[in-house]
């Protein structure tokens, strides 16, 4: 990932975490060790000195809002750490009855914010994350992954934290790992919807970081299925871009709310989607990969009680790949040439086609249409023999650019992407590996994979390029 542009990988919760095979499980902690079915402390180390290496950040989901719950019968987590649900007794998190919400209550209201933030998230424990204690331990968390090189968070069910909360064991963090809040990067979970109460809305989190801005995803679902026409708005009334993280799905969307958000299984919509997400100016862009499933709650292939079989992509796996897919991979690289730029030369034909620049140094072309399209459009990036980074990764695919014009014919769910590193000339045996490392560390793209375990594994260049 390194060599082709991504500069983050986000994983799935380290903590240690209650047995089970539901993909979930890994969402109950029951302390903050990092022994889970995901792998051991030391395999959790490896990755991120693996990955540093290649200048890859590693991105921790952290789920700090809760514990089990309630009703949770077992006493020993899949890593070791003891506990007690019916007590709310927590002793290798540090967590003791004192540390929690008693109200023994789901949240059934979300147009009070109270109730929100102190009430029992689906029979989850609820910690008082309002406690000075609470925000010291988990801020001792924070702290400890810091040391051991995380470049950054995913915080997990922040509207369930209030603000203050939030703050205050960012704070925390900071002091106890010796750093400054702002410098700790910062994503925070916040469902937003408009009849809810305004102060769990998530502009009311951007002073900690980054907040997710749902109503994204589910603006790309209404338009891929309507008039792609509107992408062109998809960003009015919006949270600010500099504090947006989006998505076309995640791992609780796809399976919650897949009538409101794209999938892997929508096919070709879902992969234009990410195009155009990778393509257009907002926010920080995840790029998720997890695995195929036919039940909600259905674990990851293999998965047991307390383990993950290692990850495997191919023909018939039933991990979904997205990171692998051509056009993803040629997207991140597009995503890194045309940084600095702005929208122009917008165009659209009122029946599902769209075109863009990204001012001199990129087009993108979108035919969301069931018919094989002839277009002509303008363009700003210089005349020349681009490669369709979209459908190739060899350059097998060209178009040409003459007289600021795009004339080419695009296929039926499918785009043409083009920007100013991956023009034909260059486009030699030996010119590829060099283009792919000017973009190393330019990006900001989280490929997110859900449920793969932490253990190295060493892979020859070629192999991988064989592999992929």
């Amino acid at each position: 990932y390194g060599p082709e542009g991504v500069k983050y990988v986000q994983i799935s919760p380290s903590q240690d975490h209650i047995k089970g095979k539901a993909w979930w499980t890994s969402y109950q902690p029951v302390s903050y060790k990092l022994n889970s079915k995901l792998g051991t402390e030391a395999e959790f180390k490896n990755m991120i000195q693996t990955c540093k290496a290649q200048k890859v950040g590693i991105i921790v989901d952290a789920v700090i809002n809760h514990t089990t719950g309630a009703d949770n019968k077992d006493t020993v987590g899949v890593g070791g750490s003891k506990y007690d649900a019916a007590k709310q007794s927590y002793p290798d998190a540090g967590y003791t009855k004192e540390d929690f919400h008693q109200i023994a209550e789901d949240i059934n209201t979300y147009r009070k914010a109270d109730v929100v933030w102190t009430h029992r998230l689906v029979g989850l424990l609820d910690l008082d994350t309002s406690q000075p204690h609470v925000q010291q331990v988990l801020g001792k968390y924070f702290a400890k992954l810091i040391y051991m090189g995380v470049a950054g968070f995913r915080v997990d069910a922040a509207k369930h934290m209030s603000p203050a909360d939030v703050k205050g064991i960012k704070e925390a963090a900071a002091q106890a790992s010796g750093m400054k809040p702002e410098d700790i990067w910062w994503m925070q979970e916040t469902i937003g919807f408009p009849d809810q109460d305004p102060k769990i809305q998530p502009d009311q989190y951007i002073g900690t970081g980054e907040v997710n801005e749902f109503e994204y995803s589910y603006r790309l679902r209404n338009y891929f299925y309507g008039s792609i026409e509107n992408l062109k708005h998809i960003t009015d009334k919006l949270i600010p871009s500099n504090k947006a993280a989006i998505f076309v799905t995640n791992w609780d969307t796809e399976r919650d709310n897949a009538t409101r958000v794209l999938t892997y299984k929508d096919g070709d919509r879902y992969e234009l989607a990410n195009a155009f997400m990778l393509a257009y100016p907002y926010g920080t862009p995840n790029i998720y990969s997890g695995y195929k499933f036919t039940q909600r709650d259905v674990g990851a292939p293999g998965a047991t009680d307390t383990s993950v079989p290692d990850a495997t992509c191919g023909k018939d796996s039933q991990w979904q790949c997205t990171q692998r897919w051509t056009s993803i991979r040629g997207m991140v690289g597009f995503y890194n040439a045309v940084q600095g730029t702005k929208v122009t030369q917008w165009q659209d034909d009122d029946d599902n086609n769209i075109a863009f620049s990204r001012g001199n140094k990129g087009f993108l072309a979108i035919n969301n249409t069931d018919n094989v399209q002839k277009v002509s459009y303008k363009t700003d990036i210089p005349d020349g023999e681009y490669c369709n980074v979209y459908v190739s990764r060899t350059c097998g695919k060209t178009v040409v650019v003459s007289g600021g014009k795009v004339v080419t014919t695009i296929p039926a769910h499918s785009a043409v992407a083009l920007h100013i590193k991956a023009v034909k000339s260059f486009y030699d045996g030996a010119a590829v590996h060099k283009i792919l490392l000017i973009m190393t560390g330019i990006t900001v793209i989280l490929i997110v994979i859900v449920a793969v375990r932490y253990k190295k594994r060493s892979i020859d260049p070629v192999q991988l390029q064989k592999q992929h």
